[in-house]
């Protein structure tokens, strides 16, 4: 897997700094450094551009740019490593004309907190109170927005949740389960809630994160699975169901996370980046290493940091 994207200057500061002690010897041509940490390899170049390559380069990416989004308001496509617009326009949208399902997830690249999937149902009657609301993907909104327009949304629109806690989490790593099939074995979970429920849909959508025949892969071993999806790249900006999903999820992470903050005394930071090592560092520290089980997501490259 290869990553690309670029960095702010502030950012690139930070990963200068970061990536200090895990540079190679050897460092390509206009490059600044190439560095390795477990099995990511990442290069940032002289023209801002940062490279991350190998089996987990989606999580050590996704350290960026969430910092991008908190410190420039940068919202970055992982999969083309562009900026999106936070002001699509709703011609953008390809399935206004349809009742569908969608489905997407929350929590998989924050060390700290649950994984949250949402199923929705929306209507075409719904299209002009979700404009009002300005719905679009959760990752274009503030936290503070979602929290105001979450409780609008779950008292109008029909949905279907399910949160799978760390220790869930954990287990499913420790049996080999890796995060796509994880992903499906979820998302077949609150689709098949929601068309049990015999709304009257005509299309499903998700989110394309892993290539159709893949996703099916994963859950060969499932006795009921929902079949008639149709998978869309960038599926939050597309379909409404699936926007709606996004932040209903988003909001039920937030509450989670909020309780989760509660109970250990201190608000936990979000993400998979330095903040968060230092936080789980504290939490070690006063309750030992097999309290993280409960709190955080143990297969991240963040456990071994504070294991050293």
């Amino acid at each position: 897997m290869t990553i690309v994207f670029k960095v702010s200057d502030n950012v690139k500061e930070k990963m200068i700094k970061y990536y200090k002690d895990l540079r190679r010897d050897k460092t390509p041509p206009y490059a600044i450094f190439q560095a390795e940490e477990a099995d990511t390899i990442i290069t940032l170049y002289e023209s801002g551009k940062a490279m991350f390559q190998g089996i987990s380069a989606d999580i050590d990416a996704n350290i960026w740019i969430d910092l991008e989004r908190k410190l420039n308001n940068r919202i970055i496509d992982i999969k083309t490593g562009k900026d999106k617009k936070t002001n699509e326009k709703n011609n953008a949208r390809l399935f206004d004309k349809y009742n569908t399902i969608g489905s997407d997830e929350v929590g998989t690249g924050d060390y700290f907190g649950p994984i949250v999937v949402v199923a929705s149902f929306v209507t075409k009657d719904d299209i002009s109170f979700l404009d009002e609301l300005k719905v679009t993907d959760s990752k274009a909104l503030s936290d503070e927005y979602i929290k105001k327009i979450a409780p609008k949304l779950t008292e109008k629109i029909p949905y279907s949740a399910y949160v799978l806690s760390n220790e869930e989490y954990n287990k499913f790593y420790s049996e080999n389960l890796n995060m796509n099939k994880i992903k499906a074995i979820l998302h077949n979970k609150v689709l098949l809630n929601m068309v049990n429920k015999s709304y009257p849909y005509d299309k499903i959508i998700v989110d394309e994160f892993t290539p159709a025949r893949n996703y099916y892969g994963y859950l060969t071993e499932v006795k009921d699975k929902v079949t008639n999806i149709t998978f869309v790249q960038k599926a939050e900006s597309k379909c409404l169901s699936v926007a709606v999903s996004s932040i209903i999820a988003r909001y039920i992470f937030l509450k989670l996370i909020h309780e989760m903050s509660s109970e250990l005394g201190s608000d936990i930071p979000k993400g998979a980046g330095l903040q968060v090592d230092e936080f789980a560092r504290k939490i070690v520290k006063e309750k030992g290493m097999d309290a993280l089980n409960k709190y955080v997501k143990l297969n991240f490259k963040n456990t071994n940091k504070i294991r050293e």
